[in-house]
């Protein structure tokens, strides 16, 4: 049995929590079973982004006509593209693991490792099958995999995860796309702007469910005209034929009562009678959520108790049930956002290693989809505050009448939600650049009063992009349908 101060599984965010113990002088083991850097480098946001990037230029080229501008695409090289991403992310991941090698203070454990008793991990595979180590104080920052719904006959193709689909280097002729979350969106414009036919078959009402209803509507409607889009529809059967051609088959499907009113909705069920939705394509993206690794980790053996879903339970300090393991991003399923994770990062930091604990605060945190158009985030929506009887006064505003927006042909939207009082319960955008525009009220809610001044009676560049945020701020607030319940 190998004995360190500090060992964390998964080398994700986690490493930011080793290398502090290490700069401390404490030995510390790193347990990591894939390239080094977790999901966010190497099969997560950095890829996704880096390609997407990509779509973005050749879609401003295409659309340059707009403006006059007379330009052909004469060549688009799709495999570099994608050689060129995945090389520089294999690269990053290597730099990470080559750092960890020459630390004194970390040991690096290249395999799976699974919990056989209190802050004891065996390594179960790689070179180092067979180690036992344990930690003084244990990380448990192992993340999320992509799920895999029950689907008739799933098992029996050939389908993508987002992890495989991002290193494909042709297009795919025909993508269907299982499941409306942002993995879809975002793949799916990745594609469709490189020349793929998409299907996108989702089950609730709208594309990416966790934005707010409006701008969920937005997109969807945008995305319905580039794709096939089947939302409210479940997935039933998938099966391969010859030439590797996938076929799924899809029949509506109906939510309970709960989910019009912001809850799970896991109370839906598909509607066997009606007719159903069939799409034949040469690629299958399964893009239905993710699920923690904590069934590959024997938490049991550890007393660390996880719930329902798996998820690793942990109280507002980031501590497990069981004395000295603290868990953190992915798998304690929060937010499943890399910039969650480096937040809980600083927090478990703090609480290890300062001198007094604070707990993790989730306040303002953003998110954003990098699609077109794209969709970004924070606080409360409107589906929320209904189902919660919460009062409020809401404001939307339009991209192209600002100058800037107008400038840019830009179609979209910023709408926000206040208290009566004025603060800041939540703001939702769609249109280009939401991922930017949301941080000025991220900071607002944050580190300002939070409230709606703080936005209105900050002077804005003009005309710049920001100005809708701003006029999304001064205009006209009616009043929420209070008891209402907004159908998301």
């Amino acid at each position: 049995m190998e004995s360190y101060d500090f060992a964390v599984v998964g080398s994700g965010s986690g490493l930011s929590v080793a290398s502090v113990a290490a700069n401390r002088g404490q030995s510390v083991a790193v347990v990591e079973k894939g390239p080094l850097g977790g999901t966010c480098l190497n099969r997560g946001c950095i890829p996704s982004k880096l390609l997407l990037y990509h779509a973005d230029v050749l879609e401003t080229v295409r659309r340059a006509g707009e403006f006059h501008v007379g330009v052909e695409v004469r060549d688009v090289d799709f495999e570099t593209i994608v050689r060129e991403v995945n090389e520089e992310v294999a690269g990053e991941a290597e730099a990470i693991r080559r750092g960890l090698h020459e630390s004194p203070n970390h040991t690096l454990f290249e395999g799976e490792g699974r919990f056989v008793g209190e802050r004891t991990i065996e390594i179960t595979s790689g070179t180092d099958a067979g180690t036992r180590i344990e930690g003084e104080t244990v990380l448990i920052a192992a993340g999320t995999r992509p799920a895999i719904p029950d689907v008739d006959g799933i098992d029996d193709v050939d389908y993508l995860t987002s992890a495989e689909a991002l290193r494909l280097e042709t297009p795919p002729e025909h993508l269907l796309v299982v499941g409306g979350g942002y993995v879809a969106a975002e793949l799916a414009h990745f594609f469709g702007t490189f020349g793929s036919d998409v299907t996108i078959v989702g089950r609730r009402p709208h594309l990416l469910p966790e934005a707010d209803g409006e701008v969920a509507e937005l997109f969807t409607d945008r995305y319905a005209d580039r794709f096939t889009v089947h939302t409210g529809h479940a997935v039933t059967a998938v099966t391969e034929g010859d030439g590797g051609a996938v076929t799924l088959t899809a029949r509506p499907y109906a939510y309970g009562e709960d989910a019009e009113n912001g809850g799970s909705g896991e109370s839906g069920g598909i509607d066997a009678d009606a007719d159903p939705v069939t799409a034949t394509g040469d690629a299958l993206l399964v893009a239905a959520g993710r699920r923690p690794n904590t069934d590959t980790l024997n938490p049991d053996a550890a007393g660390v108790a996880v719930d329902d879903a798996g998820f690793v339970e942990t109280d507002e300090y980031l501590r497990t049930t069981a004395d000295g393991v603290w868990a953190l991003g992915d798998i304690v399923g929060e937010y499943l956002l890399k910039h969650s994770a480096n937040h809980e990062a600083r927090a478990v930091i703090r609480n290890l290693f300062g001198s007094e604990r604070r707990p993790v605060d989730y306040t303002a945190m953003p998110f954003a989809v990098f699609a077109s158009p794209e969709v970004a985030g924070v606080g409360a929506r409107e589906s929320d505050l209904a189902a919660a009887d919460r009062e409020y006064a809401t404001s939307t505003y339009r991209y192209e009448d600002t100058a800037r927006g107008n400038a840019m042909h830009a179609e979209g939207l910023a709408k926000v939600l206040v208290a009566p009082d004025g603060e800041i319960l939540g703001t939702h955008i769609v249109g280009p650049d939401a991922s930017a525009l949301i941080q000025e009220v991220v900071v607002a809610m944050k580190a300002g009063t939070g409230t709606v001044t703080d936005v209105r009676e900050s002077v804005h560049v003009h005309p710049a992009l920001p100005e809708v945020v701003q006029r999304a701020f001064s205009g006209r607030f009616t009043h929420g349908s209070h008891g209402h319940h907004h159908h998301d």
